[in-house]
């Protein structure tokens, strides 16, 4: 498995090919704003927004492209608010498969967050040369992966409710979102990227073999979106000891163990979170990751696999109740260090 980032022509983006990268490179960028859109329940017609919501035309453009074609299906879907008109769009794209409809449009409805597809594309894969991405439907055999995008919203969906009330938590956003499925043509890599409140997934990404690995995935691709909608706030508060720890450790595995918010490694090298070629930014979605591993422990009354990352070296405590406050709410139920 590898994890890495990837920049498109005309865009920049945060991407994470999987958990264990040989050489990641990033690039990041993210649009102002948090927030949510309120959960309509499955069988509602239509989204109540109380934050950032995906228009109908954004929609549009996710689902069936911005050309002729596209526009004719707008057409055709005229009736109704704009809630309506995406779900007519919706039906109209996956209508070969009644299931993956059916979780399309509880994606929308619930979480007012669509599906579509990503735009065709080469992206300059680096060493690993151009890498062709093509857009695909995740219906028939691939309907697995967008059941596990559905798991994962809802998982979310239950922790951040248990984590704070509605009216207490953070503006953390993991709704409104777009997904974009693709496959890279004769590659595993990127497993996914992320940009301007979007994640294209890749129906061939070498992490996204299970509903586990797609949920932490996904929880990883989110906190970039939201580190972005915060001006990236990983540089501004966490380099000063990231890189305090890196002048210590180097790339050498067994000193940067202790401060490791994840256990994922580098292909042949060292700790993700530290690689070279990655920057505090990943480090953050690693530590962002570890906490919606410990808080979802607790939630569900499970131990955790090892003790708390607060109660490790200093530097850890550190980072962790920076990040805890400026996007969690402050909030931390696990139990406090001896």
């Amino acid at each position: 498995m590898r994890r890495a980032g990837w920049g498109i022509a005309g865009a920049i983006v945060i991407g994470c090919s999987s958990r264990t990268p040989e050489a990641p490179v990033r690039a990041g960028s993210g649009d102002a704003g948090s927030g949510a859109v309120a959960d309509a329940g499955s069988d509602a017609g239509a989204t109540r927004s109380v934050g950032p919501s995906v228009s109908f035309e954004e929609a549009l453009g996710v689902i069936h492209g911005a050309g002729a074609a596209g526009r004719a299906r707008a057409e055709a879907c005229g009736e109704g608010d704009e809630s309506a008109r995406v779900r007519c769009l919706l039906a109209d794209r996956f209508s070969a498969d009644r299931e993956a409809a059916a979780m399309a449009d509880e994606l929308w409805t619930r979480f007012g967050t669509v599906a579509g597809v990503e735009v065709a594309h080469t992206m300059d894969g680096g060493y690993r040369g151009s890498i062709q991405i093509v857009p695909e439907l995740p219906i028939g055999v691939e309907r697995k992966h967008l059941g596990w995008v559905v798991s994962a919203m809802r998982d979310f969906d239950g922790f951040f409710t248990w984590l704070a009330p509605p009216a207490e938590s953070s503006s953390y956003r993991f709704r409104a979102l777009s997904f974009r499925f693709m496959r890279s043509v004769k590659k595993r890599t990127p497993t996914a990227y992320a940009h301007d409140w979007t994640i294209a997934y890749n129906l061939a990404g070498s992490l996204l073999v299970s509903e586990d690995a797609t949920r932490e995935t996904l929880f990883h691709e989110v906190f970039h979106l939201n580190d972005g909608a915060h001006g990236w706030w990983s540089g501004r508060a966490l380099a000063s000891a990231y890189d305090a720890i890196v002048a210590k450790c180097g790339q050498v595995a067994t000193c940067l163990a202790p401060y490791a918010p994840t256990e994922t490694m580098v292909k042949g090298g060292t700790y993700y979170a530290f690689h070279a070629n990655n920057g505090v930014v990943e480090y953050a979605a690693e530590l962002a990751l570890r906490y919606y591993r410990e808080q979802r422990a607790v939630q569900r009354g499970a131990k955790l696999a090892k003790k708390p990352f607060k109660c490790g070296p200093a530097e850890n405590a550190r980072t962790w109740e920076r990040m805890r406050d400026e996007f969690f709410g402050g909030v931390d139920k696990t139990s406090p260090c001896p």
